[in-house]
């Protein structure tokens, strides 16, 4: 009874804890409120105008569907799996990955991550401001200094009020889609675009690697959003919980971006917010459409923010071990991330579109060797079983930079280079393999191949159990990361 009257009086307006351990009289939460925050985090524009680029790039409306369905799940299932360590462990993901890389050494994938979050915040504040400059009548430019400014109050308040606006987001964007769906099918000659059919494996992978790639860039920052929920929650239904929400999010607007680019006659890459709100109406109609994309990309985008604070603390954290975070370092934080995102928004936006594609499709090789390092570890390896208080303790049982981990996430990234196929970069097997970049498929299995024999023989010693630390109350220190500052418990 005293456990569900803490975690009853333990949930402030503002996020009181960054990157801790979250104990178990603060849990809260449901697993539906998962599917709620996925799907609000996939039902928006950048979705749609990923979806869009499979058709935009040459490939077949049939097949584009196809591959960017086998994608979603492929990428999908890789997401979920991170989701589902969230509860078990109360951590943020990438504190978990000092398992594999050591103290120190997990700064290395933390620090492209952080790349990550910035590049994604900046291609969406792109989108939203077009879609509020045509909302106020104003600049694209003033447009998106106003969604960063929401973007900055949203990431500050933190955990509860994001899980609040997925919620409400899930709901506008429903209905957003419905009505864009039932518009689109009203002007369009669905049946016509499903037949024209030219198969090409280059254009088929292109979507997969598409869809892959949206939903394997959220294996980072998953779990961050799981990780209250309480620890005997299952770790199955979380899996499905997180995973449908995204998957089915992301294809619903995938689909309707593959459709709308199809029908758009060559109007679509450069207007994409215009061409799509031009699909509903005009008017309060249109208005609404234009706050409708602008508030599901609040979602995705704060996700994105919040993300680079937690990864920046953990970094700090990691070489300090100790960090202590008020709320105005917290603001200074997120201003500096915010900032630079829409910097890099302000500079970009006339060419959005190809740098976004090249983008995402090169994040992959950084992001796929993590996710199956960190995803063989904690499953087939160490089995559940941390040392949480060891993962802030440098001389502890995982050391300051592990070697293994480390070569093979190097490995993971180079043996993916002779399959990138982007305008950063082309490998010398793409041609010969028909322009069809495959680096993500090598990046996924061989590193978990990698991994999983060598870590059989040199893995350092795993606990015989999951280790949580003593934390005395809530209310003392609650922003300080020294995970490993209580005794531990077996």
């Amino acid at each position: 009874m005293a456990v569900n009257t803490d975690r009853a009086g333990n949930k402030p307006l503002i996020e009181r804890r960054s990157i801790d351990y979250i104990p178990e009289a603060e849990r809260h939460g449901r697993l539906f409120s998962q599917f709620t925050l996925w799907m609000g985090a996939n039902l928006q524009i950048t979705a749609i105008v990923t979806g869009a680029l499979a058709v935009v790039l040459g490939g077949d409306v049939f097949w584009s569907l196809i591959g960017l369905l086998i994608g979603q799940l492929l990428g999908g299932g890789v997401m979920a799996l991170h989701a589902a360590q969230g509860p078990k462990l109360g951590l943020p993901q990438m504190i978990s990955s000092r398992v594999q890389f050591g103290v120190y050494g997990a700064a290395i994938p933390i620090v492209l991550v952080c790349l990550m979050y910035l590049g994604f915040t900046a291609t969406g504040t792109v989108l939203s401001g077009q879609a509020l400059g045509q909302l106020f009548g104003v600049s694209d430019s003033v447009g998106i200094l106003i969604f960063a400014s929401v973007i900055v109050l949203v990431t500050v308040l933190g955990y509860r009020v994001i899980h609040f606006i997925g919620r409400v987001a899930s709901l506008i964007g429903v209905i957003a889609f419905v009505f864009l769906f039932w518009r689109l099918m009203s002007q369009t000659d669905v049946g016509a675009l499903l037949q024209i059919r030219h198969f090409s494996w280059s254009s088929f992978l292109l979507a997969m690697s598409l869809a892959a790639s949206w939903q394997i860039a959220f294996g980072p920052y998953v779990a961050d959003y799981s990780r209250y929920l309480p620890s005997n929650t299952s770790a199955v239904k979380t899996f499905f919980a997180a995973g449908a929400g995204s998957v089915i999010g992301a294809q619903v607007a995938m689909i309707f971006g593959v459709f709308a680019a199809a029908s758009a006659n060559g109007q679509f890459a450069g207007h994409e917010v215009a061409y799509i709100v031009g699909l509903g109406g005009t008017g309060a109609t249109a208005a609404l459409l234009y706050f409708s994309i602008a508030f599901g990309k609040v979602t995705i985008s704060t996700l994105n923010s919040y993300g680079s604070f937690m990864c920046i603390a953990t970094i700090i954290s990691g070489f300090k071990g100790h960090l202590t975070v008020t709320r105005m370092q917290r603001l200074v934080f997120v201003l500096v991330i915010v900032g630079a995102a829409t910097l890099i928004a302000l500079l970009g936006q006339h060419s959005f579109l190809g740098a976004f594609k090249s983008f995402i499709l090169f994040l992959l090789a950084f992001f796929t060797p993590w996710s199956a390092i960190n995803l063989v570890d904690y499953y087939c390896i160490t089995r559940e079983r941390y040392d949480v208080p060891a993962l802030a303790d440098p001389k502890g049982r995982y050391g300051r930079w592990n070697l293994l981990g480390i070569s093979v996430y190097v490995f993971g990234v180079l043996v993916q280079l002779p399959f990138i196929s982007t305008k950063f970069y082309t490998g010398p097997l793409v041609a010969a393999l028909g322009d069809v970049d495959i680096s993500w498929i090598i990046g996924l299995v061989l590193p978990a191949a990698v991994y999983y024999v060598c870590a059989k023989k040199w893995h350092s010693a795993v606990p015989d159990q999951l280790i949580l630390p003593v934390v005395q109350s809530s209310e003392v220190q609650p922003e300080t990361s020294g995970a490993g500052r209580a005794a531990a418990q077996a």
